[in-house]
């Protein structure tokens, strides 16, 4: 076979090649073809680059049929509301290069959909990326969605936070906090690692999330190949639609339950001027509710990790019989977190906001919310894009979502 067969050869196959070997086969086959269209090269080198090349590209293809063969089977939770729209989901990734999918909290948006990608065809010459913006969501759902799959976390689902990444080169699913995708754009700017892109929480609209979708917008250009989903927990979702030229929008209905609201009292409120008053506050309303309601599950909103442990320490010092205690914040080892989903009875939980909408805590009938949360107002509002990069300063947040 003559060498400008053996590059027509190569060419034809790199389609068949994992997402992050074809740019760099590509490239380098460029490079072999002016090579060999001057004619100073001779005939034993240029074998000796092609065998080369050949047999980077054969490995890339035997990874890719490896991965299509072990691709893990996917079953879903029928309680959930989202299931219910499975084939809707799975039809509009199939069809469209962009959807919106709007949900309620406890929809089961954020363990349901990446499995959904994946029996849609996704996540095999590329990953499927899912964004959350807390560390410790990412790590949660990542290894709720392994425990579905009937797998150990690290095996086809990995997560990466900030100083921790578990995330094989064999993983179909990573989940990763919205700050972590943003900075692998520098890296890769194409993000070639991945063939699917799930943006959850978008409502929230961080900077991260804003900057992500402006970059997006402009990478869909670029690789007709991949797959974005736009995940959000309102129903204003027609701004993202538009944004990304009328994408459909698909919306899954949530589990309501009637609701009554109890204040405490304000002039109780106003009694206490330290600055834990609300920390006393909470305990004397679980305190109510543990005598005076009919016993079930307590989710309790504390504003930083310090009112956590200090609220837990107070409520154990009061030893309700049968009841376990369990705090929840981003640095707690992962042991201690799922004991929210593992105990066994009677259980309060006394976690930051995110337990607000980034996880679903199940059984919960109470909650106390004392109304304060933690928020970094460094950024709250952007007035230059001065030390970005070029290419983020491209599209800087006053030309997104307006």
């Amino acid at each position: 076979m003559s060498l400008e067969s053996h590059l027509h050869n190569i060419r034809g196959r790199i389609p068949l090649a994992m997402l992050r070997d074809r740019e760099q086969v590509s490239k380098r086959l460029r490079n072999l073809e002016r090579e060999l269209g001057r004619g100073k090269r001779s005939d034993q080198w240029m074998q000796k680059e092609i065998a080369a090349l050949e047999q980077r590209l054969a490995r890339s293809i035997r990874e890719r049929e490896s991965r299509e063969a072990r691709r893990p089977a996917v079953t879903y939770p029928e309680v959930l509301p989202i299931t219910a729209r499975k084939d809707d989901i799975i039809q509009a990734v199939a069809e469209n290069p962009v959807i919106i999918v709007s949900g309620d909290t406890g929809s089961g948006k954020s363990t349901q959909i990446p499995k959904m990608c994946l029996e849609a065809g996704r996540g095999i010459v590329g990953k499927i990326g899912w964004t959350q913006p807390r560390r410790i969501a990412a790590s949660t759902i990542a290894r709720r969605i392994a425990e579905e799959l009937g797998e150990n976390l690290g095996e086809s689902v990995g997560y990466k936070v900030r100083f921790r990444d578990r995330t094989p080169r064999s993983a179909y699913i990573k989940i990763l906090t919205d700050g972590m995708l943003l900075a692998e754009t520098q890296r890769d700017p194409r993000l070639y690692q991945y063939d699917t892109l799930i943006i959850d929480e978008a409502h929230e609209r961080t900077i991260n999330i804003d900057f992500l979708l402006g970059i997006l917008k402009t990478l869909l250009k670029q690789r007709p190949e991949l797959k974005l989903i736009i995940s959000s927990a309102t129903l204003d979702t027609e701004k993202f639609s538009r944004f990304f030229h009328e994408a459909p929008v698909i919306r899954v209905s949530g589990r309501t339950y009637p609701v009554e609201v109890v204040y405490l009292p304000a002039e109780k409120v106003l009694q206490k001027e330290n600055e834990i008053a609300y920390v006393d506050m909470a305990v004397q309303a679980v305190e109510k509710i543990m005598r005076e309601r009919i016993r079930g599950d307590i989710l309790l909103f504390m504003p930083t990790e310090q009112d956590i442990i200090e609220t837990c320490e107070r409520l154990e010092g009061r030893q309700y019989p049968g009841t376990a205690v369990l705090p929840l914040f981003a640095r707690l080892p992962w042991s201690r977190q799922k004991k929210i989903y593992s105990v066994q009875g009677h259980k309060i939980v006394v976690a930051t906001n995110v337990a607000e909408t980034s996880l679903t805590i199940p059984g919960i009938r109470y909650v106390v919310d004392t109304g304060l949360a933690r928020i970094s107002a460094s950024m709250t509002k952007m007035t230059s894009c001065r030390g970005l990069s070029s290419r983020l300063r491209k599209s800087c947040v006053p030309t997104l979502l307006k």
